[in-house]
Formats: structure tokens, sequence, C-alpha cells
């Protein structure tokens, strides 16, 4: 059965035609891309309309034509077999010698044809079914070993996986040898991804997935193949991190460039932050746009918080705008949203109302960025309804042949097992020791339980059900292998607590210094990550001053570079940041400082939890978790546990009850409502004092008062 993966085409009806052949012939093999590729030329950027390859029939490209016109279309076999040819030899995986070892073959396909007329049997000319069969049965593909690997370069789209540069290495055991034979595994992206790409949905569609699985690759590429077939459209592409935009401008024009041998036109592809200000320039954003094109009151962060509260200044203010826009204008022909769990369904609901029909939206998140629960609601909610009560925008049941609207990017290509096992670990709280009767250890769950097996987990033992005991275990198709079998479990994962805030940052600056003069690995291999971002530059400071005296360039990202910055420009420099800065962003050798604060915490245990789970998946091949004092050392002692089990998560799936009461204990709190809690707590704190001393009696607090107190306290045990 042939993989049929539709990307976008101005021939609608030859290619659904086209599509409909080979599902009726389910004999076929294969994968066939419609619209794709795109291929650079020195005449600019050449389109493929069809293109099957087929371990028995080797590459088959095929000219579409939507109407009855088949003037000059030798001419155009022969265009398009050179340049094919032509883009292909320049893998030398499929190359002997000066032979290329795939047989291309073109096919001129025209089912409005009723009549085929005399042709050249050279140039075949399809019109119909019948006749496209009889010229694919003829083919044969005699030297079908090569097919793996053109299957390879036609589905990695891009190279740009690969390192910035090539690594001189002088030690084929160093961590750079390592580094370098890992990026050029990793090179590739899978079907899965390369169809998340190129399948491009006439409305809404989504993409989920762990941190590590391509979710930014795949957004910005799919950017940039939308421009590359239609360079008229207007497309943005946003974010909340600010720190990600200089990597997503780069991913763009390096696959636009690859596929087209051209530049992007920048008036017409604008990489935007979601919030932006008056100025305009890099200071836009599409907030602010919405409003300023909308003529509606705009507001800044401090606007927005004074206006709204501390509690999602940002979607409320998105809210407003929508609610006050008499008449939404429709800018653009496409929005594609990364990091879509960091925003409000508002703020999506307000791209989808900016853009012109058919409302070509793409929205990725990370299932796991937000632990407690499904990160979204769903496109049905988020979108709401038309007037006659029918949702704006509803997902339909996958079909053979259409393109999904809804993708899971399930494989991690960045963290390996032990680490992705840990950080769900630990950010979960599965090992952690409870601290009372009704605390299970436990810090947040899923409601939804098959969300673990849509994000790569399987069971082991047990049974995924409520209350009842499981033992989850990644699936090998995806944690791959080779991401961890690089180096030893001690070596991938490091634990280490210290007794002072100066032994640590003295390891850190000397284990750098070992990473750079004997490891071979570049700066630009290497984060270090504070958890807090308020004391990060100051917390920091100690060990960029030792790296300086050892003459190693540092940055702290966001405060020496631009916002939009993380990595330096010349890669020479070792970035140093907070939690917030490092989303979406990643190195070979992460550094985690001060996680004992990740440990506990009187509020928000499951944020600065979370905080702790993003900073371990930055890491795509060593991480080091580091910390000070008793806490750090519980810490470890969570981590020795999972090891234990062999990284897989064993415990009790907690029930519906039980999750509503992590969910409360580690609710979102505003300021006002933390200071209320402690002060109902001191209070409380009080009276049970002072009724343990006798100097207040119960029935000091009158029939009523203590009725009322029995019986919520005989309702909180129930």
């Amino acid at each position: 059965m042939v993989t049929i993966i539709t990307g976008t085409t101005n021939k609608p009806m030859a290619s659904e035609a086209l599509k409909g052949f080979f599902q009726a012939n389910e004999a076929l093999d294969g994968y066939l891309y419609i619209g794709y590729p795109i291929i650079g030329t020195v005449d600019g950027a050449y389109p493929i309309d069809g293109l099957w390859i087929s371990p028995s029939k080797g590459l088959v490209v095929f000219n579409l034509i939507e109407g009855k016109n088949i003037d000059g279309y030798q001419d155009a076999q022969d265009d398009c077999a050179n340049k094919v040819e032509a883009k292909l030899k320049g893998y030398k995986q499929l190359m002997k010698k000066r032979t290329l070892c795939v047989p291309i073959n073109v096919i001129t396909y025209a089912p409005a044809l009723v009549r085929c007329p005399n042709v050249d049997e050279d140039y075949p000319l399809c019109i119909n079914n019948d006749s496209l069969f009889t010229h694919i049965d003829d083919l044969d593909w005699e030297d079908s070993g090569y097919y793996e690997a053109l299957v390879s370069v036609l589905q990695a789209i891009s190279t740009i996986r690969k390192g910035k540069k090539k690594r001189e290495i002088v030690n084929p055991q160093s961590r750079g040898a390592k580094l370098r034979s890992l990026e050029d595994s990793i090179a590739n992206l899978d079907n899965r991804q390369s169809r998340a790409v190129i399948e491009t949905v006439e409305g809404v569609q989504r993409i989920r997935g762990l941190a590590g699985s391509g979710k930014t690759i795949v957004i910005a590429l799919k950017a940039a193949y939308l421009h590359a077939q239609h360079p008229d459209w207007r497309i943005a592409i946003t974010f909340n991190t600010r720190s990600l935009k200089g990597q997503l401008r780069q991913l763009i024009n390096t696959f636009y460039i690859e596929q087209t041998s051209e530049e992007p036109d920048w008036d017409n592809v604008h990489i935007i932050h979601a919030w932006g200000a008056p100025g305009g320039g890099e200071r836009n954003g599409l907030y602010y746009t919405f409003c300023s094109c909308n003529n509606v009151e705009y507001s800044d962060f401090m606007a927005a918080r004074s206006k709204f509260g501390s509690a999602d200044p940002f979607g409320k203010a998105c809210a407003k705008a929508l609610e006050d826009a008499a008449e939404v204008k429709q800018l653009y022909d496409a929005i594609l949203v990364d990091e879509a769990q960091d925003f409000s369904p508002s703020f999506l609901r307000m791209c989808y109302e900016m853009l012109k029909k058919p409302k070509r939206l793409v929205y990725a998140y990370d299932e796991l960025q937000n632990l407690r629960s499904q990160s979204l609601p769903s496109p049905e909610e988020i979108f709401g309804k038309h007037e006659d009560g029918s949702p704006k925008v509803k997902f339909e049941p996958y079909e053979e042949g259409k393109p999904q609207q809804d993708i899971i990017l399930e494989k991690c290509y960045r963290n390996s097992r032990p680490a992705l096992v840990t950080a769900h670990a630990l950010g979960f709280g599965i090992y952690r020791e409870p601290t009372g009767e009704r605390d299970s250890g436990l810090v947040q769950m899923f409601d939804q339980r098959a969300l673990w097996e849509d994000i790569g987990y399987e069971v082991s033992s047990g049974k995924l059900e409520d209350g009842k005991h499981v033992v989850l275990q990644r699936t090998a198709e995806s944690s791959p292998a080779f991401l961890e079998t690089h180096s030893d479990i001690d070596d991938l994962i490091v634990f280490k607590s210290f007794e002072t805030q100066e032994e640590q940052d003295a390891w850190v600056a000397q284990e750098i210094k070992h990473n750079l003069e004997h490891d071979e690995l570049r700066p630009d291999d290497i984060i270090v990550i504070n958890p807090d971002p308020i004391t990060t530059k100051r917390i920091v400071a100690p060990i960029r001053s030792q790296l300086y005296q050892f003459g190693i360039a540092s940055h702290t990202a966001g405060v020496d570079t631009a916002p939009d910055i993380f990595f330096a420009d010349n890669n020479d420099s070792v970035a140093f940041t907070g939690i917030y800065r490092a989303k979406g962003n990643e190195a070979a050798m992460v550094y985690i400082i001060n996680a004992q604060a990740c440990f506990n915490s009187y509020f928000d245990l499951a944020k600065i939890r979370n905080q702790l789970f993003t900073a371990i998946t930055r890491s795509k091949a060593w991480v080091r978790v580091l910390g000070i004092g008793s806490e750090m050392q519980k810490l470890i002692s969570e981590y020795e546990r999972v090891k234990q089990h062999g990284f897989t998560l064993d415990f009790e799936y907690p029930t519906k009850a039980q999750r509503d009461h992590m969910n409360i204990v580690n609710r979102d709190m505003s300021a006002a409502e933390k200071d209320h809690v402690r002060k109902s707590k001191s209070n409380v704190a009080s009276l049970i004092d002072g009724l343990e001393s006798g100097q207040i009696y119960l029935e000091d607090l009158g029939e009523e008062q203590v009725l009322r107190l029995r019986a919520l306290l005989e309702q909180k045990e129930e």
C-alpha cells in the first residue's frame, strides 16, 4: 500500500485523480508526495506536481495537467527529469562513482482528456487509470538496494538538523566525536515529521508532541514550504519565548534557500512575537497588530495585569480585544503558532479570526509543558461556534490520502530515554516521598490516561486505570536507542550535591573548561540553566567570572544579548539563562544549577517541578543536575529511585478525586490569594495552639462555628 502525503497544489482535480489511482491499487507500495519537493535551480524554484518512490519501481515523477491542453508536455518532461537528476546527484549515498543509482521516470497524467492522442513512447502520456497502470507495470528497478537511501533523502527535507558547522575532531572517543555521530543520526526527519511539514490543511491543523520531537523545526519548515508554494501569501509565525525568533528565522531561511535557491520574501513572511508593542519593526506583535488594525484598546503587560489581575493577563487582554472589535480585519493567509501550550485559547481564537478563508491555522504544543491535564481544550471549545450552533472547527476522523488535521509527533529526537523518563518522574513526583496521610507523593497527573500512550509510553505491567498499579516504559520506536548508547548512564545523567554555593560554582566552571579543552565541545554546545529567572543574572555572575579568568567567553541570554537572541552570533560564547528563556532551545551539555529550589515549595510545587522538567529536557546528550544542601540530597534520592526502577514510571494511577485534590493543592494563585492563604493558616495555627493550651475553649467559639468546622473536616475525610 502506498502512503500518500498531500501537500499544497494548484492542480486539485488531477491530484485527486492521481491519489484515487494509488488508493485503488493496494498492491503498489512506497510513498506518494503531492506538491513536494520544490527544487532550487538557477532559474529559481521549480515545483514538482507529484512524486512516487517505490522499492520495485524506483522514482516516478508526475507532471499533472489539470485541463486538456498538453502542448509542450515533452519539453516539460525533459526539463523535469534533468532537474530531478541534478538534485539527486548532490547526494553521494545515491551515487556509484559518477552514476546515479536511482532510475528517474517521468509520466504526464492528464485525467481530463477523453481520448489519448498519438504520442512518442519515450514520453508517456496517461489519461486514465488503465493507461497509467500499464506504464507503471512496465517499470522495474533492478538495483533497489538504494531505496532506503532515497527515502531518507526525500524525507529528510533539509540538512538543518546537522550541526551549524563542521566539527574538527582529533580524538574519536571524545564527547565532540560522539556528538557529531549523534547529530548525523538525527539529521533526518522521520516520515511522521515530514508529513507534518508537507501536508496542508485547508483550515486548522494541530501538531502535538514531546519536547525534542521536532515541533519548532516542523513549524519553521512548514512556513518555508508554504511560502515556497505560495510566495504571494502573507504568513505569520508566532511564539512566546523571545529567544526563539532568531532560531525560527535561521531555520526558515535555510530551508527556503535549500528548496528554491532563493532568499525568502520577508515582506510576506512575518516572524512575530505574540504580544508586541508600539514602535514597529522588532517590537511588533500579533496582539498589537490586531488592536491597531481593528481600532481597539491595546494593553501592555503592566496595564493588562492591572486591569485583569495576575492570572493570565495576556489571555484576558486578547479576549477583551476580540470582544471590542466590531468587524475583525483578516490580515493573513496562514498563521503558524509554536509553543501554543503557553497561550490561552483566546489568543488562538484571535489568530483564527485574523485569517482569510479557509482559515489556515497551524498550532503546535507540548503535551507535557502543562503537566496537569491536556494542555489545551479541544478545537471545538477553543474556536467557538457559528450562529447556528455548529462548531467553527471540528477535526474529522483521518482518511487515507487526506491531509491530517491532528498530528502527534511521538518520537523524541533530543532526549535519551533515561533523561526523558527522569524528567517525567521528577515532574510528576512519581517517586516523591509523601509528606502526609493525604499526600500520595504525586504532584500532578494527566486527567486523560491515553495521553501517556500518545507521547510514547506503553504499559509494561499493571493497568492504566484509576486506582490501579501501573508500570510505564518508553517504547523503542519513540525513544531511539542511539540517543543513549553513546555514553554510560552515569555519564548521560549526573546528580550532584554541594555544601556551599561556592563549591557548586567552582565545579561548574572547571567542568566547562574541561568540556572545551579536552572533550572537543564548542561553547554553543553548552547551556547553564538557573531555574529562577529573577535571580539568574546575579546567581550566575561568580561562574561567569571564573570562566573569564580561564579565557572563556560567556553571556547571559537576553541580558548581554538582544531579547530575541539566545546563542551568541559567533557561537563562541557559553550561554547562561533562566528557565523561561531556555524553553525552545537545546544543547549537548546542560548544567542545571541550584536545582534544590525545584524540590519542594509551600506554593507552586507543580510549577517548580515543571521548571526542572523543562530544564532537563533541554539536553540532547548530557545533563548535570546540581544543587546545595539537604533538599538537593532529597532530590538525588528521588532520582536514585528512578534508576532503581530501570528508568520506568512505577506508581498507582490516582483516582479522579485524588487528581482533583492535586489540582487544588497545586493550583495557580495570585500574590493576593497566596497572602490570604498564609494569613488564614497562621490564624488556624493560633486557634489550634490556643485550644491545645487551654487558653481557648471550644465553647468560646460558639456551637454554630464548631458544628461547621466538624462538618467540614468530616467532609474532607470522606
